[in-house]
């Protein structure tokens, strides 16, 4: 059976980690109050995201505070996910963490239920001095879960139509983004409805889940923190990119019941089949293996020939 109710969450995540494991189990009681089979948290929900993006003009004392406020650093087998795997049983859940591997420091989000870790991921794309406090990760993968096969991606990747193509081409059926996305930095309004990056938000995920036809389940941060204020808007979004369950602007949880199989069937069967349609053999300026080009005669493009080519 591929029927299933989705659960994705806007809510306020800070550096209290007790106060993290509260707001979670109250969204996991309110998704199986709702049935839901899949609950999706935001971005850095165990021990809130950075409490500003740097890079550019930033003093050294506003990177200093920064650096000296980062968010917990969690191994992907310590105590902190074996506790949300305990609170979980049969619930799937997505969410967040900055994952310690050694020195190193990771934006990552983990897939789990009861029985453990269905799948783990490493940010790839950094905005706006990001990788000051985090490394990159390095692949998008898909993989099998009680809900169907599922892909993870953070935030700004949503962005990146790669991404995305990336895990549907990796059978992914639904794609979880989380995110911590805040209001625009410049340009500021009032009302958050009429935020340029809310309308930039919704707009990718729409385009994400209709290009790919998948079911997308967006989740993100409210309230503020440090300067950041976000924009919550939570979504599920079907494979014809019409948005089944929203937010909007304030926290809460959105709730939907989509049979995926048919859901993806109605979308792809009716001669239009995106991923099938594809025709790679012409993208060659677009994406090569060592970068990206424009134009065949830009300077990029013959550097990226003379590297395919061993320089010669």
């Amino acid at each position: 059976m591929s029927e299933h109710t989705i659960s994705v969450a806007a809510a306020e995540f800070g550096r209290d980690m007790d106060a993290c494991y509260r707001t979670i189990e109250a969204l996991m009681t309110q998704a199986r109050e709702r049935g839901s089979s899949l609950l999706v948290l935001p971005e850095a929900c165990l021990g809130g995201y950075l409490p500003s993006l740097g890079g550019g003009g930033e003093s050294e004392e506003a990177k200093q505070r920064r650096l000296s406020s980062l968010p917990p650093a969690l191994e992907l087998d310590g105590p902190e996910l074996r506790r949300i795997i305990a609170m979980a049983g049969d619930l799937v859940v997505t969410l967040g963490f900055c994952e310690a591997d050694g020195t190193a420091r990771y934006n990552a989000a983990v897939t789990l239920h009861g029985d453990g870790i269905l799948g783990s991921y490493r940010k790839v794309h950094q905005p706006l001095g990001e990788n000051l406090c985090y490394s990159a990760g390095s692949e998008y993968r898909a993989f099998d879960t009680p809900v169907g096969r599922l892909g993870m991606q953070i935030c700004y990747d949503k962005a990146f139509p790669e991404a995305a193509r990336s895990l549907a081409l990796d059978g992914a059926r639904i794609i979880t983004s989380l995110s911590a996305w805040p209001t625009a930095r410049t340009a500021t309004v009032e009302r958050l409805e009429d935020d340029r990056w809310k309308q930039r938000f919704d707009i990718y995920d729409r385009a994400r889940a209709v290009e790919n036809q998948v079911v997308w389940v967006a989740s993100n941060q409210a309230g503020s923190f440090g300067s950041l204020r976000f924009v919550c808007s939570a979504k599920v979004v079907g494979p014809g990119g019409e948005v089944l369950a929203d937010t909007g602007v304030v926290p809460g949880l959105a709730t939907a019941t989509v049979d995926v199989d048919a859901a993806l069937e109605q979308a792809r069967g009716g001669g239009m089949y995106n991923l099938r349609d594809r025709r790679p053999e012409l993208y060659h300026r677009v994406v090569q293996r060592h970068g990206v080009v424009g134009r065949p005669d830009s300077p990029e493009a013959e550097l990226v020939a003379s590297a395919n080519t061993g320089g010669q």
